[in-house]
């Protein structure tokens, strides 16, 4: 099927074999933030068509990833100097943000690989950073195998490297891999022989590495964050990130994903909303006791959707202060303050954009009414993306962390989730 074809039933084709290294997509390249964002749109509008289908298929998004990959917005956050378009924070949210509100899946799924472009550009050698910025300009995508299913806690690390010849070899299993399945290379979360923290990066198709299609979830269902098994896989000196530096210096790891997750919720609201007003002037039926000829006209839906739409907006206003928070520290040396602030700044934005995505598509249903939950619209899916994705850090520790630093100075922790 060419790109740019709209016959969303390709999207259901048969997927590839968890060990095969998917096919490499020669990208366009992105020269500017306006052409990221047009981008984002002209996709968008591709992907809406036959999000529903997928969602209630379970179709992996096979053609949709490859015109992601072909459009060119897999560069867009890579540096000036080697040759990418470095695009603005407030950018990278909004491309984020538009794609999920069309299909969060999609714009889940490449997560991961913005996550790991920003580390390589804070830890990466600059032979390390022309061999996979290249390689991403190149139409290469970056998936993930981060946590480990059964540890007490999530940032608790088992896989070890260890030492082999003039190399390393690792084992584990990984689940919660999104973007894994649809990858040329992937990161992994391992220890180093000296019990730190590493990204190493794996080639699709190495012996020993396996991507298992396992994700059960009830929403976020055609992300395939499943699982990633590693046996006896070879690593190589120059395929690894020093990871725990990040950890140590202050530098802007957790907002930085932490804003695109916040981004995603924004884009459920927004696609649920969007939803809500279609269904809500083609087919709902008014309430017998409000006296007008259509459900539009009735004065406590028009309140509610009103309250909605005003709360969205402050999501959208606070996403962007994140966002711009980011931008105006690039550049910059940062203490311990700069990156307390900056993740205070976040965590607004992701505890706003919490509630919005989970208040939008659950009032979906009341305002549209009854026939709004029957199977053939999938209109729950809006609410089942909203609930699986805001799991993934709970949104109590954000209010918690804004009042602990308003109230008593205190700065956040430094990982992932803030």
């Amino acid at each position: 099927m060419p790109h740019g074809s709209s016959n969303t039933a390709s999207s259901l084709s048969p997927h590839h074999e968890p060990d095969q290294a998917p096919r490499r997509i020669r990208p366009a390249r992105i020269h500017d933030d306006a052409q990221a964002i047009a981008s984002a749109h002209e996709l968008a509008a591709d992907f809406a068509l036959g999000a529903a289908e997928r969602d209630r298929e379970r179709g992996l998004p096979w053609r949709e990833i490859e015109r992601y990959t072909a459009s060119g917005l897999g560069g867009i956050t890579v540096p000036r100097e080697y040759g990418g378009a470095e695009v603005s924070h407030v950018t990278l949210a909004d491309v984020f943000r538009i794609i999920s509100a069309a299909d969060p899946s999609l714009g889940q799924i490449p997560q991961n690989h913005f996550g790991f472009l920003n580390l390589l550009r804070l830890t990466g050698t600059p032979a390390q950073q022309r061999r996979y910025y290249d390689g991403v300009l190149d139409g290469y995508r970056l998936g993930n195998a981060g946590p480990e299913r059964h540890t007490k806690h999530t940032s608790d690390i088992e896989a070890r490297l260890t030492p082999d010849g003039d190399g390393y070899r690792v084992s584990g299993r990984k689940f919660y891999s999104t973007g894994a399945l649809f990858a040329h290379w992937i990161p992994a979360k391992v220890l180093d022989t000296e019990g730190r923290l590493v990204t190493v990066i794996l080639e699709r198709g190495a012996p020993g590495l396996s991507v298992v299609d396992d994700w059960s979830s009830f929403g976020q269902r055609t992300t395939a964050s499943g699982t990633v098994l590693l046996d006896n896989v070879r690593v190589e000196p120059h395929a690894i990130l020093p990871a725990w530096q990040a950890q140590q210096a202050s530098v802007l790891i957790g907002p930085f994903a932490q804003l695109m997750q916040a981004a995603i919720d924004v884009g459920i609201a927004e696609g649920a909303l969007q939803d809500a007003v279609a269904f809500l002037r083609e087919r709902s039926r008014p309430w017998v006791e409000a006296n007008v000829e259509r459900a539009t006209q009735d004065p406590y839906v028009i309140a509610d959707v009103g309250q909605l739409y005003i709360e969205l907006h402050a999501a959208q206003a606070l996403l962007t202060e994140a966002a711009q928070h980011l931008d105006d520290a690039r550049g910059r040396a940062l203490n311990g303050d700069d990156v307390a602030a900056a993740s205070i700044s976040v965590a607004r934005a992701k505890a706003l954009s919490t509630e919005i995505a989970l208040a939008a598509s659950e009032k979906l249903f009341e305002l549209s009414g009854a026939r709004a939950s029957l199977a053939e619209f999938n209109l729950d899916r809006h609410w089942r993306n909203a609930r699986t994705h805001t799991l993934h850090d709970p949104v109590r520790w954000k209010y918690h962390a804004v009042g602990h630093y308003v109230l008593n100075g205190q700065r956040p922790n430094r990982h992932s989730w803030i």
